[in-house]
């Protein structure tokens, strides 16, 4: 005859207190445990007592599926944010008292982008915006928007990683000029464009191959030189909180004329000679230079009426300078032990 319900409660109660998370779905739960045998009981239970008899067994099988959750839930919470590496070296016979590495699992920002937000909280209180750069683009972007007709030599400066669907991974956040002047024209147009970039080139202290940089573009009419380096002298010394001397001297970019190569003191060593700026005294910073109107009007801007300067520079560059990085391959290599000094 069918099982006394009463019964089969009593039982469950004891197997809750005695029996672990599987045995209780291998008695209760599996194929051939106490659920299934009592629904294939079920068509033997007459048609009156059907609906009753089926609730009730409803009923025991959520009490056990409740009971496994809770169990399960009550693990979650006692799990401990931290875990021992057993691989850690540890003598049990040493009379030192060493304990196992332990890991932590809360995690932290990385210096790159605990520094990318620095830099982009200055900008914002500078009253610009924030666009950030794509990580595979076309070749309109990378280079003709940007003054780099096809065959022109300048391009051999910048040819970088290429899909076989001829897209480029860009080599500067320069790509995004182009974007830039048309989201946020008319002028007066003050963005900033951050983003990673990639090189096709050998790797040192104080070159990557894969790197972040910092695009900045400022249009608006009567914007001269001197604009220019006011606004990256002022963005720098709040960066950096120190007063800083800056110099420009001659360089080349297709994207911008006249074109000059940003340099300032060295704020570690006041210009008397450092490993930081190699004992010069002056750090070569970042490259600059008024927009070029082959630019601006490929953007949709008059360069008749307006104009503007633009500046890229390495936020890796950056961030060894100001928390004094030997060697920026480190920002990469994924030590624990260097990450967390950070």
């Amino acid at each position: 005859m069918l099982k006394d319900f009463s019964q089969i409660l009593k039982e469950i109660d004891d197997d809750i207190h005695t029996l672990s998370q599987v045995e209780l779905k291998q008695k209760y739960l599996s194929k051939s445990g106490v659920i299934s045998k009592m629904f294939k009981e079920l068509k033997e239970v007459p048609d009156k007592e059907k609906s009753e008899y089926g609730l009730k067994i409803n009923q025991i099988k959520t009490l056990i599926e409740d009971n496994i959750k809770n169990r399960v839930e009550e693990k979650l919470e006692d799990k401990p944010l931290f875990k021992i590496d057993p691989t850690a070296p540890f003598d049990i016979n040493s009379k030192k008292d060493k304990k196992p590495h332990i890991l932590d699992l809360r995690g932290s920002s990385h210096p790159l982008m605990q520094e990318l937000e620095k830099i982009l909280d200055i900008f914002q209180r500078m009253g610009f915006n924030i666009l950030e750069s794509r990580q595979l683009d076309d070749d309109f972007h990378m280079f003709e928007s940007l003054n780099f007709p096809k065959g022109h030599p300048a391009r051999d400066m910048y040819d970088t990683f290429w899909t076989d669907d001829n897209f480029v991974l860009p080599a500067h956040t320069s790509t995004m000029q182009n974007r830039a002047l048309r989201k946020f024209g008319p002028p007066p147009i003050r963005v900033v464009l951050p983003g990673r970039c990639f090189r096709n080139e050998a790797t040192d202290a104080s070159h990557e191959h894969t790197f972040y940089q910092i695009e900045g573009i400022y249009v608006d009419k009567d914007i001269s030189f001197a604009n220019m380096l006011a606004t990256i002298k002022s963005y720098l010394e709040e960066y950096l909180e120190k007063e800083l001397e800056i110099r420009v001297q001659p360089a080349y970019f297709p994207f911008t004329e006249p074109d000059a190569e940003f340099v300032i003191s060295c704020p570690f060593c006041n210009k008397s000679g450092c490993s930081t700026c190699h004992y010069s005294g002056w750090i070569e910073l970042m490259g600059c230079g008024m927009i070029h109107p082959n630019v601006l009007n490929s953007g949709g801007i008059d360069s008749e009426i307006y104009s503007g300067f633009a500046w890229g520079v390495g936020l890796d560059r950056l961030t060894a300078i100001k928390r004094g990085i030997t060697d920026i391959r480190k920002l990469r290599d994924g030590d624990i032990n260097f990450l967390r000094q950070f």
